[in-house]
């Protein structure tokens, strides 16, 4: 088998998207299954797009992720170098060979001149409106000017492009590794751009010529570059690189949850989710983003999220670590139809991961929140109270948000609680109940559940009308996490502190 060296070649315009970060991914296990090679390479051809701090925006994501780099930007490798915007001379020299081949041309058509051939085929009903083989006889280029014609433009500094030569009424075949075979006519493909007035190349020139100079096995990509597929096929025939040819995968559309239509930044902040996995400040508009990160979502369980959009693995399996996807994964088993985001199973995979984490663990996310609160607290004490709060929480910020109530007593209560449960006898129950506890040793929840059971009894109310009552006084709130062993974490003191409060402050309702 040929060796495998993948790459993930994103352009620096901007915060890197969510599906930017599956293909990686994709990639990336690809690689690590068959021993082979991950590469970085930045795209950074058209330079008006070029965003300050984007590339470093990529690499912090993809190391916070877990996708490690083996070759490209930040590693160096043979290669090198891994900015398209630093390899500008070698495109140069493809571009002349094809030019030289008589497989491409030079065209110095003005935006004036080309908008009045689109304009003129409009009238006369084409639906094709594209500069190739049926219009660029009739256009300004090295095909329809002569040789001394080309050489005076070029002296005299006259801005031009150069033209792939496409030929006319071929058929284009592509084996896709996702979709199977893939036929387009060469009518179909337009003369492309392959380097710009600037000097600079577009990025089908780049990306074909970087691939093979790069010893590229596979282009796993999105599927919005399938439609340039078959130039690129083109472009491996012309240069005479048909055996080097990599193969292809073009991976299907992340779709809103609903499966109508692509998953777009504006739809994610709709609907209150993140698109970027990392915060992002944009630095032109000054447009904030909030990332996956930032927002609490571990990178092993969005990763995990991630590879199931589009892939499955044909069993019912669903958590993955990262080991367990390499060995798993394979290009054959993605689907081609659109993947749903649903932001709810992202939220449940990290529901799965932090609960599997140890109460040692969970401990640092309480501990970090505790220390700007200026909280001091015990480890001990902290992965005792993560212990009983793991099975409720989502975000590791949820250890503080939604365990408050170990660290501050309640000053208000739940008021539908207290409209609905709070009567004569839940003060009669609380109150024998405090002196209960008054009478132990130390209270932990084994002995504050026996206490309740004999309260019961003694004062002949069953606890199951009472309970609400009693997670109230001790937490303000009408649910959580065991009550008993809520009591056990904050102790007997501040329990008995707790209960007296309530009964002191909240007026039972008079019928």
């Amino acid at each position: 088998m040929r060796e495998v060296r993948v790459r993930f070649a994103p352009s620096p315009t901007g915060a890197l998207h969510i599906g930017g970060v599956r293909t990686a991914l994709y990639n990336y296990l690809l690689a690590r299954k068959h021993g082979g090679t991950m590469i970085l390479r930045i795209e950074d051809t058209d330079q008006t797009r070029y965003v300050p701090g984007a590339e470093e925006y990529i690499l912090e994501s993809l190391a916070w992720a877990g996708i490690q780099i083996d070759e490209g930007v930040s590693k160096g490798g043979p290669h090198a170098p891994y900015r398209q915007s630093e390899r500008k001379e070698i495109y140069k020299k493809y571009a002349q060979k094809l030019i030289d081949e008589g497989k491409a041309y030079y065209a110095f058509d003005t935006e004036q001149e080309l908008e009045a051939m689109r304009e003129r085929l409009k009238n006369a009903g084409s639906s094709d409106q594209q500069y190739s083989s049926s219009t660029r006889t009739s256009m300004s280029n090295s095909l329809t000017l002569s040789d001394s014609e080309v050489k005076q433009k070029i002296a005299a500094g006259t801005p031009y492009v150069i033209r792939l030569k496409v030929p006319a009424n071929e058929e284009v075949r592509l084996q896709d590794l996702i979709r199977g075979e893939v036929v387009v006519n060469s009518s179909q493909v337009d003369d492309k751009v392959l380097m710009k007035s600037d000097g600079m190349p577009t990025y089908h020139l780049a990306n074909v010529v970087d691939d093979y100079l790069m010893k590229i096995s596979h282009v796993i990509r999105g599927e919005e570059w399938l439609p340039s597929a078959p130039l690129h096929v083109l472009l491996y025939k012309f240069f005479g690189w048909e055996k080097e040819m990599p193969q292809f995968a073009h991976l299907p559309l992340l779709l809103k949850a609903d499966g109508n239509g692509k998953l777009s930044k504006r739809d994610a902040d709709k609907a209150g989710f993140p698109i970027f996995p990392l915060n992002w400040t944009d630095p032109k508009s000054k447009e904030f983003s909030t990332g996956f990160r930032e927002n609490g979502y571990l990178p092993e369980a969005l990763l995990n999220f991630l590879a199931f959009l589009g892939w499955n693995p044909g069993t019912e399996q669903e958590i993955f670590s990262m080991k367990d996807l390499t060995a798993a994964f394979s290009l054959e088993r993605i689907g081609k139809a659109g993947a749903k985001f649903d932001i709810h199973k992202a939220q449940w995979y990290n529901q799965q991961y932090l609960r599997a984490k140890s109460d040692e663990e969970l401990a640092r996310y309480l501990l970090t929140s505790l220390e700007k609160e200026k909280i001091q607290c015990t480890p001990e004490k902290a992965a005792k109270i993560c212990s009983v709060m793991k099975e409720r929480i989502t975000f590791p910020k949820d250890f503080w948000e939604q365990g408050k109530f170990f660290f501050q007593a309640p000053v208000v209560f739940d008021e539908q609680v207290v409209a609905k449960k709070w009567n004569e006898d839940v003060v009669r129950f609380l109150s024998a109940f405090a002196s209960e506890l008054k009478a132990l040793t130390q209270v932990d929840a084994a002995s504050a559940k026996a206490s309740v059971d004999k309260t019961s009894q003694v004062t002949s109310i069953p606890s199951g009308k009472v309970m609400q009552a009693l997670r109230v006084a001790i937490t303000g709130g009408a649910s959580g996490p065991d009550l008993m062993a809520t009591i056990e974490i904050i102790g007997k003191d501040e329990a008995i502190n707790r209960i007296t409060f309530a009964l002191e402050n909240i007026k039972v309702k008079v019928a």
